[in-house]
């Protein structure tokens, strides 16, 4: 059969090709720059290939066990924070969505209110401080803990898509709400709780307040907050070297390591999205428009 040409198709393509360059182009760009010298980068500026290749930028990024450290604390935090919020949220949504809790309408009001004010940060670091949360890693686990209320409402509604026959069925055999919500709600809610852990990991994963209000102790600091104060010791001694005169700026890798900072920190959850992509996209389709 012979093909005709479709110039909706053919625009359709082009558009999709040019928005992966766009896309793709700042990654390049960025790992091209951390593997860079820094004294080309003076003299040439940023380019999509090194003109002087260079691992300089890494070996001072790992250099020591600290940053090994910071690499462990936070993926110990960011497995069990997640794990954890997700099951709070997955009990959440499960009673809301089940009709025949009392009060539905009430509980949910609680938990949007939720989304619109909070106690502020004094009350915040003050509860944190009388539970004891300080120079600990709960202190980066449960001050994060209390989950998204949009996260809730989104496994709350994909929840409420589920037929209520299956429900009846299973209490006609005697399952209790623990075993349905186990062996009935959670497996078929796989998408959504892909797409809400996804987000649950990047949260805990990038974050840092945590580590500037309540933790003192450095061999404490995860990985985001550890490569902040590296980023901002490095600059601070070039700014005095510049403004000393000892001609040792150009080898500090400061821009450098700036971007290999960027490919350290992204590079565990960029690849773990491919694995999640068609859980997350589907969690998030269907989640937002049934119930």
């Amino acid at each position: 059969m012979k093909r005709t040409f479709n110039g909706y198709v053919a625009a359709m393509y082009l558009t999709i090709v040019t928005f992966s360059l766009f896309c793709i182009v700042p990654v390049l760009l960025v790992l091209s720059v951390s593997f860079s010298e820094e004294r080309e980068l003076i003299r040439h500026g940023f380019s999509l290939w090194p003109s002087v290749f260079t691992t300089e930028a890494y070996r001072l990024l790992f250099k020591g066990a600290s940053i090994m450290r910071s690499y462990g604390i936070t993926i110990f935090v960011t497995v069990v924070g997640t794990i954890a919020a997700m099951l709070i949220t997955l009990g959440a949504a499960f009673c809301l969505a089940n009709k025949q809790v009392h009060y539905r309408g009430a509980l949910s009001f609680f938990f949007f209110f939720t989304m619109l004010f909070n106690g502020g940060l004094v009350p915040w670091y003050l509860i944190n401080t009388a539970l004891g949360l300080r120079d600990n890693i709960p202190a980066l686990i449960i001050p994060s803990l209390m989950f998204s209320a949009f996260n809730m409402f989104l496994v709350r509604n994909f929840m409420m898509g589920i037929p209520d026959s299956l429900m009846e069925s299973a209490k006609i055999d005697g399952a209790g709400e623990i075993s349905i919500a186990v062996r009935i709600y959670f497996p078929l809610s796989v998408p959504v709780i892909a797409a809400v852990s996804l987000f649950y990991a990047i949260g805990y994963w990038n974050d840092y307040w945590n580590a500037i209000m309540l933790v003192d102790d450095n061999s404490l600091y995860p990985l985001q907050y550890f490569l902040f104060k590296l980023q901002s010791e490095i600059q601070m001694l070039r700014d005095v070297q510049q403004m000393t005169g000892t001609g040792l700026k150009q080898a500090i890798p400061s821009d450098s390591l700036k971007m290999a900072t960027c490919v350290v920190t992204i590079g565990p959850i960029v690849l773990l999205y491919p694995f999640l992509q068609r859980y997350f996209i589907q969690g998030l389709i269907i989640g937002s428009v049934k119930g």
